[in-house]
């Protein structure tokens, strides 16, 4: 099935990429990070202050969208991009993951997912049909296949019986697809190799519009989930777009984009500045912190973003520790930006040939905002 999505790869640095996606809603540059607007909306953001920062597509989730409104609400409504005002690409993950994340409430058959609301217990029974038929409601530019998220430790036979059960599902997905949405594939195998190059191969033998790696940075080591990113990459399409789900943390980031990964999202930035961890040029500030409360200067002052610009230490620490509204506003909005800064930096320098250079000049400052507590 035609579909509106191109992806075009227009630099190389060893296996960094440089890219740009091409949807009928917008151009999405890569690598490229994607705020999450779980039930339509970054939390506290205003889509045209997502836009102002430098962000050209939003996550939104199938399951929270299923349970409210409801896809049909939102189709009815006229789509989720009408129902939120944004007018650039979305794309909606299945719900899988989130489905993993119930684990108590929910039974895997081979049919689907039998699982109770985490919002009023009622019962619900999600297929890979019901999942692409709620992303084909809610009109988003990507859609993602319906899987099972291998949790982290699984015996290999438990991860072999989750990959088939992912391949039999992705294929009933493609199957049930309408329209010109666009479909991508998730790579499952945890943390087996011949697993992993398995699932690969049996999903790209069935023409996805882009392939993404899934059931990483689910309780694995840092080494283990980056030997898996190094392995699994290469067996990926270059000619396709490559999406790691779920992975933040910037030094992680950094290593799967040497990797040859395009597209990444994480609520990391956002449920940090909702607690008060702020990311910075000097390293991570928790700004709920005393010897912030007479602090006059800037939360960075190498930032350019809106609460930079406009407010101090102080004033941000008083609205934390008064749980105010607004704490929450200019903290997400310092963080994003931080984010898709970094991104923008990052695609730099890939087209200069530097990918190397910046990673070496950014290792000090992510291993003072990402370290262990």
């Amino acid at each position: 099935m035609k579909t509106a999505l191109k992806f075009k790869i227009t630099a190389t640095d060893n296996n960094a990429r440089l890219g740009q996606i091409h949807t009928a809603r917008g151009i999405i540059n890569t690598p490229s990070f994607i705020p999450v607007g779980t039930i339509a909306t970054v939390k506290s953001m205003t889509v045209e202050e997502l836009k102002d920062i430098g962000a050209e597509i939003i996550l939104s989730n199938t399951y929270h969208l299923y349970l409210r409104p409801g896809h049909e609400v939102i189709k009815k409504l006229g789509g989720l991009h009408k129902f939120m005002n944004w007018k650039g690409p979305v794309l909606t993950d299945s719900g899988g993951f989130q489905v993993f994340s119930l684990s108590p409430l929910r039974k895997i058959s081979d049919e689907g997912v039998e699982f109770r609301s985490h919002l009023d217990g009622s019962t619900h029974f999600l297929t890979p049909e019901l999942a692409t038929q709620i992303q084909a409601a809610l009109g988003s530019d990507i859609a993602m296949a319906f899987d099972e998220c291998t949790p982290y430790p699984a015996t290999r036979e438990y991860t072999l019986k989750s990959l088939q059960l992912t391949t039999t599902w992705a294929a009933r997905c493609l199957e049930a697809r309408t329209g010109g949405q666009a479909l991508f594939a998730i790579v499952q195998g945890g943390v087996y190799k011949d697993l992993r190059e398995q699932s690969a191969e049996e999903l790209i033998k069935m023409g996805f519009d882009g392939y993404a790696i899934g059931g990483l940075s689910v309780g694995e080591p840092k080494e283990l989930m980056y030997e898996m990113i190094n392995y699994t990459t290469p067996l990926l399409p270059k000619d396709q777009t490559r999406y790691l789900m779920g992975i933040g943390d910037l030094n992680d980031v950094i290593e799967a984009v040497s990797a040859g990964i395009d597209i990444f999202d994480c609520v990391m930035p956002t449920r940090n500045a909702r607690n008060g961890t702020l990311f910075t040029s000097q390293g991570r500030i928790s700004i709920k912190r005393e010897e912030f409360k007479e602090d006059p200067n800037p939360l960075d002052p190498e930032c350019r973003c809106y609460t930079c610009r406009n407010y101090s230490k102080a004033y941000l620490r008083h609205l934390y520790m008064s749980r105010e509204i607004l704490s929450m506003r200019l903290n997400t909005y310092h963080n994003l930006y931080f984010y898709l800064e970094f991104f923008r930096k990052m695609r730099e320098a890939i087209l200069n040939g530097e990918f190397e250079r910046f990673r070496r000049e950014q290792t000090p400052i992510l291993q003072n905002n990402f370290h262990d507590d």
